[in-house]
């Protein structure tokens, strides 16, 4: 009998646990065939996130937990269930109901078919507003266009691996993961389905518009040094605008006209000033990740666990 393993990151997600468990559990009730095992993992919960998947696991011996000694992100939550999950397919979903467990058969009958890798494309309904839809379009826009990887519009961390692609993640060792560039890193044979994102249950989103962009940029400088090879254009682009200059300011000197503006000369050194910041903004992350991974820290320390 195969075993799929169910990865969870909760961070302050108490008032979803018991549902998403329920729904989950029902779904391997029509999945005979196979066997299941549900790992949550507790980000740092403030709430009482930990008590009430300990009361779950005493009535619920599939039910798995593991508590981290603080909140260490929810890319690495999902990297430590794939770290201790045993299953042949592991499946990552978030705790709010917005990733329906009801897809989940489908998940694995494609996984049967021979795809090693099947992912979601998120769809927003109709309810979302304006501004959430073009920020996450620009997120990806930008993503695919920096990076190396090829992101799809919506791709979100709902998704079956194989174990092993499991084993292939494994095995990378990175300090600053963005597992969605990852897993289209890896390669295997992949397929996406579509989903429409349900409203989430209960609690609140914990991604603010600057946790968005953190992570776009950990995604951007994991894996591509394209913002690099852009400093480096600056530099010889405003190089060259500056050597068109030149003749104008020998013309002056020769015929003893007056260079005046200082207005424009302020503009010019400020302008020129945010470029050289932004330069060293780029090199300083490159060199800021070089730092973390070469002192070699865990990406996670596990405070509790039940297994």
């Amino acid at each position: 009998m195969k075993k799929i393993s169910i990865v969870i990151p909760a961070y302050n997600e108490e008032g979803n646990l018991s549902l998403i468990h329920s729904e989950i559990k029902n779904v391997f009730l029509t999945l005979p065939d196979y066997d299941y095992e549900i790992i949550f993992v507790n980000d740092g919960s403030r709430d009482s996130t930990q008590q009430t998947l300990e009361e779950i696991s005493k009535d619920c011996s599939k039910l798995k937990y593991l508590e981290f000694s603080r909140n260490f992100g929810h890319q690495n939550a999902v990297k430590a269930g794939m770290d201790y999950a045993d299953g042949n397919a592991v499946i990552s979903m978030d705790a709010d109901m917005q990733h329906p467990p009801a897809m989940i058969p489908n998940m694995i009958k494609k996984w049967e078919e021979g795809y090693d890798v099947v992912y979601t494309i998120r769809r927003y309904s109709k309810n979302i507003s304006f501004f959430k839809r073009k920020t996450s379009d620009f997120f990806y826009h930008i993503l695919s266009n920096l990076s190396d990887v090829d992101l799809e519009k919506g791709s979100s961390d709902f998704r079956l691996l194989d174990a092993s692609v499991i084993d292939a993640i494994r095995k990378t060792g990175e300090s600053d993961i963005f597992l969605r560039g990852l897993v289209k890193w890896v390669g295997f044979k992949q397929y996406s389905i579509d989903f429409v994102a349900a409203d989430r249950f209960s609690g609140s989103s914990k991604y603010s518009l600057g946790k968005m962009m953190r992570f776009a940029f950990t995604g951007i400088t994991a894996f591509s040094v394209k913002p690099l090879y852009l400093a480096a254009y600056l530099g010889f682009f405003f190089s060259f605008l500056s050597l068109l200059y030149i003749p104008y300011v020998i013309y002056a000197f020769l015929s003893h006209t007056e260079i005046s503006g200082w207005a424009s000369i302020l503009m010019t050194v400020v302008f020129f000033g945010g470029i050289q910041l932004i330069i060293l903004g780029i090199l300083g992350i490159y060199m800021g990740k070089i730092f973390k991974q070469i002192k070699d820290r865990p990406n996670y320390i596990i405070r509790s666990k039940n297994f």
